[in-house]
C-alpha cells in the first residue's frame, strides 16, 4: 500500500483520437463511483485508465494516474506512490490538474501540504463539493463535478463546473476537460502569473535528460540525493505546433504541443490540444524539462519578458470557460498526427460544462 492509498487502477480519460486508423475501435467506458473512498475510478476495455481523486492529503482534485493504453503509467508517483528515481521536487505537481498561482492574491498552484506555516494565509484550496454525473457508455463515458475555490478562511471566491470526457480504443486514450469558472461575492482577478493553469507531472524516462546533481528517490521511496544524474532510460522529447523543440518550447505560444519518449520500454506520445474557443489562444506553454507540462493561457506577461500582459477578470456572477484535450497515444507520434488531431477537436464546438 502507498502512502496514500493504492491507486491500483485509474487515471483519467483523454478523448480518443484515431489518428488515421480506420480499423481502431472504440471501446467501452466504465466510471465506478466511491464516494466514501474520494474518487471515481475510470476503466476503458476494462482496463484501469485513471482515477478523478479528492483525498485530504491534496489541496485541489486531480486525475491520477494516467495510463496509456498498454497500460504504461505515464505520469510520476511521487508524492502518492513514489516509484524508484524519481525527482522529489514540487509535490503539488500531482497528476493532471487545473489551477492558477495568483487568483486576488492568493497561491492555488503551489499550494500542498509541504507548505510552512507561515506561507498559508497566501495559499487557496479547491474543494471537491459533489459529483453532478457520473455515467459509462460503449464508446464514451463522461464526469461531471462542482468544486469551489476557496480562501484561507473558507470563504468561497469561485465556484467550479468541470466536464471530463473519457475515450479510448487500443492505442489511444483521450480527455478532454471543459471547466467553467463563476466568480461568487466579490471580483476575482486571475493575474497574470508563471505557476498555471492545466498542467500534468509526467514519469521520469519522459523528462529531458538532465546532467546536474539532483535528489531521486531510492528503490524503497526514500528521497536520495545523487551526486551525478542518472539519465539512463531518460529520452523525452517536446515538440510544438510551431516547430520548436526540447527546452526552447518553455513560454512560446502553439496551438498544441507533444512530448514523445519511451516508458518502461513503450514508446509513447502525450500530447495537449488548446481550443480556439480559450481565453487569450492558442496558450503559452509552461513545458519543463524537468517533467512538468502545462497549458499557461493566464502567464503572458512572465513568459514574454513583460511584453505583453493579461489579467483576466470576472465580476460577481461571471464566468468564463476553458477547454483543452490530452491524448496518450502508444507509440512515436508525427506533428502531422497531431495537427490533424488538433484540427478535429478545434472543429468540433466548444461545449461549456452546463
Amino acid at each position: 500500500m502507498t502512502r496514500l492509498h493504492k491507486v491500483s487502477c485509474v487515471t483519467v480519460a483523454l478523448v480518443v483520437a484515431l489518428l488515421g486508423s480506420a480499423a481502431a475501435q472504440s471501446q467501452r467506458v466504465q466510471l465506478i463511483v466511491n464516494e466514501a473512498g474520494r474518487r471515481v475510478d475510470v476503466l476503458i476495455g476494462g482496463k484501469p485508465f485513471t482515477s478523478y481523486i479528492w483525498p485530504t492529503t491534496l489541496k485541489k482534485p486531480t486525475l491520477f494516474p494516467l495510463r496509456s493504453a498498454n497500460g504504461t503509467v505515464v505520469t510520476r508517483g511521487y508524492p502518492l506512490e513514489p516509484r524508484k528515481n524519481e525527482r522529489v521536487d514540487h509535490p503539488h505537481h500531482v497528476g493532471l490538474w487545473l489551477n492558477h498561482g495568483d487568483v486576488n492574491g492568493l497561491d492555488f498552484w503551489n499550494n500542498s501540504d509541504a507548505i510552512k506555516p507561515e506561507q498559508q494565509p497566501h495559499m487557496g484550496t479547491i474543494i471537491h463539493k459533489r459529483i453532478v454525473d457520473a455515467k459509462g457508455g460503449n464508446d464514451v463515458g463522461s464526469l461531471t463535478v462542482e468544486t469551489e475555490w476557496v480562501k484561507p478562511d473558507n470563504t468561497a471566491l469561485l465556484k467550479e463546473r468541470t466536464q471530463f470526457v473519457f475515450r479510448g480504443d487500443a492505442k489511444s486514450r483521450t480527455i478532454d476537460r471543459t471547466t467553467t469558472l463563476t466568480a461568487l461575492g466579490e471580483k476575482v482577478v486571475f493575474r497574470d502569473n508563471k505557476e498555471a493553469f492545466f498542467g500534468m507531472r509526467v514519469a521520469r524516462e519522459l523528462e529531458l535528460p538532465y546532467d546536474k546533481a539532483e535528489v531521486l528517490t531510492d528503490a524503497s521511496g526514500k528521497p536520495t540525493p545523487q551526486p551525478v544524474m542518472d539519465n539512463t532510460g531518460v529520452g523525452g522529447q517536446y515538440t510544438s505546433s510551431e516547430g520548436l523543440q526540447g527546452d526552447k518550447v518553455w513560454g512560446t505560444r502553439g496551438r498544441w504541443m507533444m512530448l514523445t519518449g519511451t516508458v518502461s520500454k513503450d514508446p509513447v506520445t502525450i500530447a495537449m490540444l488548446d481550443n480556439p474557443s480559450n481565453p487569450d489562444f492558442p496558450t503559452y506553454w509552461h513545458a519543463r524539462g524537468y517533467g512538468l507540462f502545462a497549458a499557461n493561457p493566464l502567464g503572458a506577461s512572465v513568459l514574454t519578458d513583460g511584453k505583453q500582459t493579461f489579467d483576466l477578470t470576472l465580476e460577481p456572477g461571471k464566468s468564463t470557460t476553458f477547454t483543452f484535450r490530452v491524448l496518450i497515444l502508444n507509440g512515436t507520434a508525427k506533428p502531422a498526427d497531431i495537427e490533424k488531431a488538433y484540427q478535429e477537436f478545434a472543429g468540433q464546438k466548444a461545449t461549456a460544462a452546463q
